[in-house]
């Protein structure tokens, strides 16, 4: 079958660019795979990081594609449908994560031909920062595909309260398995100028309100004192607001900042510092640091928000919260360590999930879906 997906890929930076390259190479194992990427992902202006693009020397995994949808260029859409459409695409696959791209991505998907069927992989429906006009523009999007994969229940949720029917999968992420061999963890601490010592707690990604990295630096600050807290990610807005709450913190030399861009090629070397990474999310849907977590076999603290629990607790894979509060988050983190045996079982169950959440079992579970429409 020759499959199509429209989306962000190398030199974009990101979780879903990874996620893209790794998806469109399993694929590619059994079928023929294009990828028409964005020339325009987002304008500039609009874009609150300090780039979109991967640097020269980033390990991230690309795959070779046509760069030719601009999300600003009606143009451009007329185009990339053309191009998709003479291409002779039997399946196209879009990945849908907020309102930004339904103009774009809805055009395009309504005039690839009727030949094609049209699948959305949607990371969310609504995003976690809401607008007024995101429920119609999503819904207007959505009427433009045949069905959806959605990652969580969460998120098959909110597909069905916009669009009633809508044909779906529930397909859990899968583990990405690109980031190379655990190293030892005082060779990753050394690596990072982190002392040894206790345990090593991790705040990774990009730093949005909706992460809870101020709830983390509270709850921090009242845990014992051999405990160490690295923040690894590039702030979206500004960083004054954690700035604070670290300069007038009691546990700030315990506190190590990495805020910035994390490239592939050091990922390895964050998740093998720690002994448990931790997610104080106000709000999520699934969580591609979750899966991070699960490569590397790392315990997870999470809130009790989108499908954090069931992903997390269903497995056995960490500590669920009941609320994105400090008081809640620092318990959950000694609960963890303070258990005995508990890491240790966590990390058996992460084995046990590994074998589970494959890119193989998640194509063949998309192409039956798609077969299915």
């Amino acid at each position: 079958m020759k499959i199509a997906i429209l989306s962000c890929f190398h030199p974009f930076r990101g979780g879903i660019a990874q996620f893209n390259a790794c998806l469109a190479n399993e694929l590619g194992r059994e079928h023929i795979v294009k990828g028409f990427n964005f020339t325009t992902q987002y304008p500039s202006v609009l874009f609150p990081g300090k780039t979109q693009f991967v640097s020269a020397d980033d390990s991230a995994p690309s795959l070779d594609s046509v760069r030719i949808l601009s999300t600003v260029n009606p143009f451009t859409w007329c185009k990339t449908a053309r191009a998709i459409r003479e291409w002779g695409a039997e399946l196209l696959i879009v990945r849908y994560w907020m309102s930004w791209f339904a103009p774009s991505l809805g055009w395009v998907a309504r005039h690839v031909g009727p030949g094609c069927k049209v699948i959305a992989i949607t990371d969310n429906i609504i995003p976690h920062e809401k607008h007024f006009f995101d429920a119609p523009l999503t819904k207007w999007f959505l009427k433009a595909v045949d069905g959806c994969v959605t990652m969580s229940d969460a998120v098959a949720r909110d597909l069905l309260k916009l669009c009633p029917g809508k044909p779906h999968e529930i397909i859990r992420h899968p583990v990405y398995n690109h980031f190379g061999e655990p190293v030892p963890q005082g060779e990753a601490l050394k690596e990072l100028g982190i002392p040894e010592g206790g345990p090593v707690l991790l705040f990774f990604g990009l730093i949005r309100k909706y992460k809870g990295l101020d709830i983390l630096l509270r709850a921090f600050e009242s845990l014992p004192a051999n405990y160490r807290l690295a923040v690894a990610g590039e702030p979206y807005g500004s960083f004054d607001e954690y700035q604070a709450i670290i300069d007038g913190s009691a546990a700030k030399d315990r506190i190590f900042l990495f805020n910035r861009y994390i490239p592939d090629s050091e990922v390895r070397s964050f998740f093998c510092a720690a002994d448990a990474v931790v997610l104080p999310y106000r709000s999520a849907t699934q969580s591609g640091v979750g899966s991070l977590a699960l490569h590397f076999e790392m315990p997870v603290v999470v809130t009790d928000t989108g499908a954090l629990r069931a992903t997390v607790e269903d497995a056995g894979t960490g500590i669920v919260v009941d609320k994105a509060e400090p008081e809640c988050v620092k318990d959950g983190i000694l609960r963890l360590f303070g258990t005995p045996g508990l890491v240790e079982e966590c990390k058996n169950n992460i084995r046990r999930q590994k074998e589970l959440l494959s890119w193989s079992g998640f194509c063949k579970r998309l192409i039956s879906f798609s077969d299915s429409l």
